[in-house]
């Protein structure tokens, strides 16, 4: 959990973003890609702490099925005995626009790993919105679509 508050503060003083996505003309740019990437890191770890202090209270999130979660069932769901832990989660390619308190991501995100005994690969288009409340830049919502195989 302290590495998110690091990665956070290390970029906040100007460090180039990682990766395959491109560096935000600002200083809050930056922060969001590198939170938007922590969670990357709390997925593969399966740090739910890491993952209550980077999304909102009010946070939703709109799957590749569909579905409609809340922050307490996505955090319940990662808690789950059968939540398969991805081995790898990668944001392959992210841009971030920023206005005001408000910052729009938009990017693909790949995970790998192994679900009942099956190996899986799934890459997702995803739109994440964060804002800044109370001076702390916050996840409010998320949509990913499947990017189907070839």
């Amino acid at each position: 959990m302290k590495w998110v508050l690091a990665l956070a503060l290390a970029l906040s003083a100007g460090a180039p973003s990682a990766g395959g996505q491109k560096s935000a003309q600002s200083g809050d740019g930056t922060v969001v890609l590198a939170l938007d990437n922590s969670w990357n890191r709390a997925l593969e770890t399966n740090d739910t702490k890491a993952l209550d202090m980077l999304l909102a209270d009010r946070f939703v999130s709109i799957d590749i099925d569909g579905s409609l979660q809340t922050k307490g069932e996505l955090l319940s769901s990662l808690k789950s005995p059968g939540y398969a832990v991805p081995t790898q989660a990668v944001t392959e390619q992210s841009n971030v626009d920023v206005y005001g308190d408000s910052a729009i991501v938009v990017g693909v995100f790949h995970t790998r790993g192994t679900d009942k005994g099956r190996a899986f690969s799934r890459r997702e288009r995803f739109v994440d919105t964060w804002t800044k409340i109370d001076g702390t830049w916050k996840c409010v919502a998320s949509v990913a679509v499947l990017i189907p195989g070839k």
